[in-house]
């Protein structure tokens, strides 16, 4: 089984897997595909997460996140270095190193069993024969022309000033003569020769920073996964750079010392849920960075012991404003856009991938003669101190621009395995801050509410992340008694803003799967 936000991405997923590929040979496919059909955040400019678990036990992450370019500085995008409004979002300077091509060959590298030529063959013949333009590919590029147009893109994406027609057939040369020169010659084809060069033009048109040594110097990081416990089942998610597993495992540590979730919907649901993320997000905001350059504690932040002693600062009556919060747990111590697919392949190995652009298009730099957008992840930075970055979160120096470092990022990719060891469920999603929050929703309704995965994934979502000081919710996550109830107990609540997209398997009867995209969003399962 394969789901992710691009129907032919996941049969292109599938199709390798008939071909005799693993579920690893199958995700960097997909992985691919989704830079030829899904660009608005399948990418090879930008990076992405990756975690493994094979059926022989065996666990990995695969951290291709972005890096900042050696000329970067922290101080870059404040008034006082010279910043303009929206430069770490639009444009040249907005743009990190690109990591997908990395990390996705060197997944396949150690643990595909195909050759990189043959898994990447599928996303060549979709940008060189093109596919069909269908709705959601129109209104994706509706929604970003003012971004696309100002840059190279526009020729492609939008010719005559307006996205090609419903029914047409789209393809990309550039796009496919540059995968074509990665099938041939693997991560160097991009880091180096032609590919490179035309990304180091592009940027130079724009006085951006990415440079010939910052491409070569690009490394992908093996990093350990987190595995935490839930109520006896078993959750392997992504370490920092990412915040997004640590941020879950906490805020299942802390709902574990409850003996059980509220009835859903209700006032008391909503305020722990609220609670708990609340404080999740305060420890994710000032502790969490790139490890290789901040010290992240991530043994205190996993602890069940301190999971314990956070519940002490939870009042049964009232809203603990953050303000208040913040002090109070710093005494009890010493992440649009985005997109995820899951795969399992019929040996039980699982994969879950989440790759980003940040916003959708990404900074809108298109490079010409490669074919593909550039990120926009350097906002993902503690850009500006006290001022908050595209999601609304307010993030600490830990996260401060540094030349090679990574950038806090939200992806939560997550595998979820049952009390026997089994896999039972493969999840992640899109949406900045709001992935976390949605990522553990789904486990949270799967595990305690008992429901299907389609069920879990409808199902409407509450969010806090902190600051803003709210708690945001989705039509039918509060009634209106318990929003009244809440409002009463100092809580400030708003309706929207409340959900990321997902895309998830679960196993249901045997070795049969499941495969679900998020009904908020676009996509398609595909298995056999």
């Amino acid at each position: 089984m394969v789901v992710s936000n691009s129907t032919l991405a996941s049969e292109a997923g599938v199709e390798i897997l008939r071909r005799g590929g693993n579920a690893v040979d199958a995700a960097v496919a997909v992985g691919f595909a989704l830079a030829v059909t899904h660009p608005e955040a399948g990418n090879i400019g930008g990076g992405g997460y990756m975690v493994v678990r094979l059926a022989d036990g065996r666990r990995a992450g695969i951290d291709y996140r972005e890096v900042a370019p050696l000329g970067a500085t922290r101080d870059m995008f404040a008034a006082s270095g010279g910043g303009t409004a929206n430069e770490s979002l639009v444009g040249y300077k907005a743009a990190a190193v690109p990591g997908s091509v990395a990390g996705l060959a060197a997944a396949e590298g150690e643990f595909g069993a195909l050759s990189l030529r043959e898994v990447v063959a599928p996303a060549i013949r979709l940008a060189r024969e093109g596919f069909a333009v269908d709705s959601a590919f129109v209104r994706s590029l509706e929604r970003a022309a003012p971004l696309i147009g100002q840059f190279a893109g526009a020729a492609r994406f939008l010719p005559n000033g307006a996205p090609p027609k419903i029914g047409t057939l789209f393809i990309q040369p550039e796009l496919a003569r540059t995968l074509e020169l990665i099938a041939a010659s693997g991560p160097n084809a991009f880091y180096h020769g032609p590919v490179a060069d035309s990304i180091i033009a592009e940027e130079r048109r724009g006085r951006g920073l990415i440079t010939a040594e910052d491409l070569a110097g690009y490394r992908v990081v093996r990093r350990a996964p987190i595995v935490s416990t839930y109520r006896g089942d078993t959750l392997i998610t992504m370490p920092p750079s990412s915040s997004g597993g640590v941020a879950i495992a906490e805020a299942l540590n802390l709902l574990a010392t409850y003996d059980s979730m509220p009835p859903f919907s209700s006032a008391a649901h909503a305020r722990l849920i609220s609670d708990v993320f609340q404080r999740v997000f305060i420890d994710r905001n000032t502790r969490v960075g790139d490890p290789d350059f901040v010290h992240v504690p991530l043994a205190l932040l996993l602890d069940t012991g301190y999971a314990r002693r956070l519940r002490q600062t939870i009042s049964p009556t009232h809203a603990t404003p953050t303000a208040a919060l913040t002090g109070e747990m710093g005494m009890l111590a010493e992440g649009a856009q985005t997109t995820h697919y899951s795969v399992v392949d019929a040996a039980g190995n699982a994969v879950a991938t989440t790759t980003t652009l940040n916003d959708l298009y990404g900074s809108g730099v298109y490079v010409r003669g490669a074919g593909f957008f550039l990120n926009d992840e350097m906002d993902d930075f503690t850009t500006r101190p006290g001022v908050p970055n595209m999601f609304g979160l307010v993030q600490g120096p830990q996260n401060a621009i540094e030349p090679g470092k990574r950038m806090l990022s939200s992806m939560s990719p997550t595998i979820v395995l049952d009390h026997f060891g089994g896999m039972l469920a493969i999840v992640g999603g899109r949406g900045g801050s709001r992935i976390i929050t949605s990522v553990a929703q789904i486990i949270i309704n799967v595990i305690d509410y008992h429901m299907g995965l389609d069920d879990a994934m409808r199902a409407p979502r509450l969010h806090n992340q902190a600051l803003p000081d709210t708690l945001r919710y989705e039509p039918g996550a509060i009634s209106a008694s318990a929003a009244d109830s809440l409002r009463s107990m100092g809580y400030a609540i708003a309706a929207g803003g409340a959900a990321g997209t997902c895309t998830a398997i679960a196993r249901v009867i045997g070795p049969a799967y499941e495969g679900v995209v998020d009904p908020r969003a676009s996509g398609g399962a595909a298995g056999y």
